[in-house]
């Protein structure tokens, strides 16, 4: 049975194993710190599981920008590679609109790896537009 429902941030840490999936480079430690300060700016994160087992998630931000205002921000979304092309990722996403609409969002706005071939299908087939490159620049 598939139940998708927040996760406690007292539970945050058990995502790390689906974070590794997406960033196999980042240690168990950075992955911990960055989380716990993650939470701290208020991140909440959603969770995919099958019985007691988190077989998928993905991170959640509600921001306001002038160009969009209130909208959700999906992050990180993964789902066990055994658990993917059965509609888990449609019914995640149903979740995540819900979610946002009940918190006064008007529309979601998400980055997605420029490797990620399979992602930018996805995310194509869910209606979203791409506007833009994000660019970084690390110190």
């Amino acid at each position: 049975m598939i139940d998708i429902r927040l996760i406690p941030s007292k539970d945050i840490l058990t995502i790390i194993p689906l974070l590794q999936v997406l960033n196999p480079q980042l240690s168990d430690e950075l992955l911990t710190s960055r989380l716990q300060e993650m939470v701290k700016q208020d991140y909440r994160c959603v969770g995919i599981f099958d019985g007691n087992k988190l077989i998928g998630c993905s991170g959640l931000w509600i921001l306001t920008k002038y160009y969009v205002g209130r909208h959700i921000e999906p992050d990180n979304v993964v789902i066990l590679p055994e658990y993917r092309e059965q509609g888990i990722g449609k019914k995640l996403m149903q979740w995540i609109y819900e979610y946002a609409i009940d918190n006064g969002c008007e529309a979601s706005e998400l980055n997605c790896y420029i490797t990620n071939a399979a992602g930018q299908k996805f995310w194509m087939n869910e209606g979203y537009k791409i506007l833009g490159f994000h660019y970084q620049k690390k110190f």
